[in-house]
């Protein structure tokens, strides 16, 4: 019999685990970054500034773990990573889009109460 509400439970392990990948400085920015297409590490640290290379290796391996971003190897030379989406990473983009929209609305640090 379904009533339509969720096991609590179930849904806060579900947003806690969601969290504790996006919740990550930088994670957002980087899937935010891949939503325009593959990227390679160089092109990604250009784009997500501020964002040093052990940093940003860490985040992507991560993200990878989590089955968010694939990686693809070309031996070249030189050899070259690239990074992309994978479908549940693209499924995310209008989630953070839908977020930041809220926040500009809502957390905005400059609103006079």
């Amino acid at each position: 019999m379904s009533t339509g509400q969720h096991e609590p439970h179930a849904c806060d392990a579900a947003v806690s685990l969601a969290f504790s990948i996006l919740g990550k400085r930088w994670n957002g920015m980087i899937i935010d970054a891949l939503g325009g297409g593959p990227a390679s590490f160089t092109a990604l640290r250009r784009t997500v500034g501020g964002i040093s290379d052990a940093v940003l290796s860490d985040r992507l391996a991560e993200l990878t773990d989590a089955m968010l971003l694939s990686r693809s190897v070309d031996p070249g030379p030189p050899v070259t990573v690239t990074y992309a989406l994978t479908s549940s990473g693209e499924q995310l983009l209008p989630v953070l889009q839908q977020l930041g929209q809220w926040a500009s609305e809502n957390l905005a640090l400059n609103k006079k109460p």
